[in-house]
């Protein structure tokens, strides 16, 4: 079922028409909707299937993309956020209400990554990226301890919003970056020589350039949400597309498109209030937007990065 109400593509660049970033579908197709808050898609190619959260409902669900089928992946989920993918093609979980980061094995089985920061529980772990070296990046914003809507009610132990790295060799956690009202969505260049991060709260998207021993530099503004943005815009998760572009769901304003110098050249107009984008498909193409209720898709002229483009290669 395809929905779309206004044009799906915006342009406030010219570089958004030269850059073919409106040359796909003319409107939304609804993959699945009925979800009470829908985050964190994610699609796994040795599965061919999308993974995505519904959180306060407590459960992770799943499409299939050769039949279109949508079930249950796991419930209860912990109030399970988003996701990603691992080198070896595990599944990296942020779950909100175990106030954890998990890793689910290929034999189903779930180890705990990471659930304290010097003794102390995280907040409510909401998005993570995986590095090439095996370490595991990730917001730790307090919305899932808020209210018992999204996690369960309680007190901040660390008492702050950060993002932390868990190394790949020892699982020692390290606090990479503070000072943040809510950090929400990161992810790294193709070149993995930066680290972007939303932070909702402020309604700004963070760069840090990241040292060659892991730590990261004091960081500076990318994007702000600006005039050409909605009253309620507010950046959620973001993805870069082949072609050095940052893509961000803005919420309240749909689906943010930023040229690599900071520009916002265009926008996909969203009938939903936006919360998390992906990439999928054999060639990534096909934009993923989870939406409040519903799981939306689109094939586009653009084609996104994935983190399972990150994974080792296997030689001879």
């Amino acid at each position: 079922m395809t929905v779309q109400q206004t044009p799906l593509y915006e342009e406030f660049d010219e570089r958004f028409r030269t850059g073919r970033c409106s040359f796909g579908d003319a409107a939304l197709e609804v993959l699945h909707t009925g979800c009470r808050w829908a985050e964190g898609p994610l699609y796994v190619p040795a599965w061919r299937q999308v993974v995505w959260s519904d959180i306060p409902n407590d459960r992770m669900l799943r499409w299939d993309e050769a039949t279109g089928a949508v079930g249950v992946f796991r419930s209860p989920a912990g109030y399970t956020n988003g996701h990603t993918l691992d080198r070896e093609g595990r599944l990296i979980s942020c779950e909100q209400g175990n106030r954890r980061v998990t890793r689910t094995e290929h034999d189903g089985t779930v180890t705990v990554l990471a659930d304290r920061w010097q003794g102390k529980r995280f907040n409510s772990p909401n998005d993570s990226a995986v590095r090439s070296d095996g370490s595991v990046w990730f917001s730790d914003p307090d919305f899932g301890i808020t209210t018992d809507y999204e996690g369960h009610r309680a007190e901040s132990e660390i008492g702050a919003c950060n993002v932390y790295r868990i190394d790949p060799a020892t699982g020692g956690v390290t606090l990479v970056a503070d000072g943040f009202g809510g950090p929400n969505g990161l992810v790294f260049s193709p070149d993995e020589r930066r680290l972007f991060v939303s932070d909702t709260r402020v309604g700004q998207i963070r760069v840090f350039d990241v040292r060659e021993d892991g730590t990261l530099s004091e960081g500076g503004v990318f994007a702000e949400a600006g005039p050409r943005s909605a009253a309620g815009a507010r950046f959620d998760n973001i993805r870069f597309d082949a072609d050095g572009r940052l893509w961000a769901a803005a919420m309240a304003d749909g689906v943010h498109c930023y040229d690599p110098d900071g520009t916002l050249i265009g926008r996909l107009n969203v009938p939903e209030v936006v919360s998390n984008i992906a990439w999928a498909g054999a060639k990534r193409n096909r934009i993923l937007i989870t939406a409040e209720t519903t799981l939306y898709s689109a094939l586009l002229s653009v084609t996104g990065t994935h983190p399972a483009d990150r994974a080792p290669r296997r030689v001879g």
